[in-house]
């Protein structure tokens, strides 16, 4: 085995020990950490979705926190916004 697919699959075992009978949601939501792309996990209330985020960021050692989104929420809320000021050039 790859050094690689040795973490992958270190990682993967972590996280079902609290995902049970989710392994192919958790072995692509690993795939997507690995290649240093984004992850979006969408799926009906209740399903598991904010403990396989907060599982897999304990098992690489990251930080995790969530955002409750509203229908009225706009990309500048979670982002901030930047605001031009020509005085302080």
């Amino acid at each position: 085995m790859t050094d690689v697919q040795t973490v992958a699959n270190k990682i993967v075992e972590n996280v079902e020990q609290v995902m049970v009978g989710k392994r192919q949601a958790v072995q692509l939501t690993v795939l997507g950490l690995l290649c240093q792309g984004h992850i979006l996990i969408e799926d009906v209330p209740g399903v598991g979705k904010t403990m396989l985020a907060k599982a897999l960021s304990k098992s690489v050692g990251c930080q995790f926190q969530r955002i409750q989104f509203t229908p009225d929420m706009l990309p500048s809320d979670v982002t901030g916004v930047s605001v031009f000021n020509q005085k302080t050039l």
